[in-house]
């Protein structure tokens, strides 16, 4: 398996595990999110759009310190935007990832991480034989 095909694979897991996280936590089968410019998510104390902008600065370490420091596992809303976070950063090219210190690994870590404190770490058994 050479680069491309490892980031291939990482990405298809990426978008396979928010379709079935998505999916486990709206109670539907998870077509597409596509957000209004103004949404009300928040997570940690922090509006989604703070957190997408720290992102579009090239701040990602930091704008997923401040969505991990506060969120609170049991609020839905709040893993949901926590998620969302994560689906954003993954759009992101993988030049800008790495011109920030940030790379896809960490997003599939990110979501596995929240995915077992939200109490969805079953979906982690389902892609540990990948």
């Amino acid at each position: 398996m050479d680069f491309t095909d490892e980031k291939d694979y990482i990405m298809r897991i990426i978008k396979e595990m928010f379709r079935v996280l998505f999916s486990l936590m709206l109670g539907k089968q998870y077509q597409s999110v596509d957000l209004p410019k103004e949404n009300k998510y928040e997570v940690s104390g922090k509006a989604l759009e703070e957190l997408e902008q720290l992102v579009d600065d090239g701040r990602i370490n930091e704008a997923e310190n401040l969505l991990l420091d506060g969120i609170d596992y049991t609020n839905q809303e709040e893993v949901l935007a926590a998620l969302l976070f994560y689906q954003y950063v993954s759009e992101q090219e993988d030049a800008f990832l790495l011109a920030h210190n940030y790379s896809r690994e960490e997003v599939l870590d990110g979501i596995k991480r929240l995915a077992e404190h939200a109490g969805y770490g079953e979906v982690n058994e389902l892609f540990a034989e990948l």
